[in-house]
């Protein structure tokens, strides 16, 4: 929450500092001022124009850093949280929730089973009654 409301304010604080730098006067317009050109164009008057737009770059300056160190703490404490684990169950409450996720299948008693592999008529395993067969003597 605090993440994305710092990520909002410095984007917004970007975009106003941007707009505030290109407002400005170059210090080559300071030539041309001081003999009356361009005075009466400035909407802060003759000398008030610098010294507002100047502190205002300097505060908006500051809350741009301050947010990038807030969220720049924030981007620590989130990856040092993501490497940790949760040892707070223990491994009897493991087992039993492991156990309880393996179904359990019917047995049925009419098919024999040998080793894991039915078995056919003769009750041998119909894999090694085959590889016999093929096996010359």
């Amino acid at each position: 929450m605090i993440e994305t409301v710092l990520l909002i304010v410095l984007v917004c604080v970007a975009i106003a500092l941007i707009g505030l730098v290109l407002i400005q006067h170059g210090k080559g317009a300071d030539a041309g001022a001081s003999f009356g050109a361009g005075a009466s164009q400035t909407v802060f008057g003759s000398a008030g124009s610098g010294n507002f737009l100047t502190k205002s770059t300097w505060t908006l300056g500051i809350v741009f850093f301050v947010c990038c160190v807030g969220l720049a703490y924030i981007a620590r404490q989130q990856a040092e949280n993501a490497g940790r684990f949760d040892f707070s169950e223990t491994p009897a409450q493991v087992e039993e929730s492991a156990a309880a996720d393996v179904p359990v299948l019917p047995v049925d008693a009419s098919v024999p089973v040998s080793g894991g592999v039915p078995a056919d008529a003769s009750g041998e395993p119909a894999e090694a009654a085959g590889q016999a067969a093929e096996t010359p003597n």
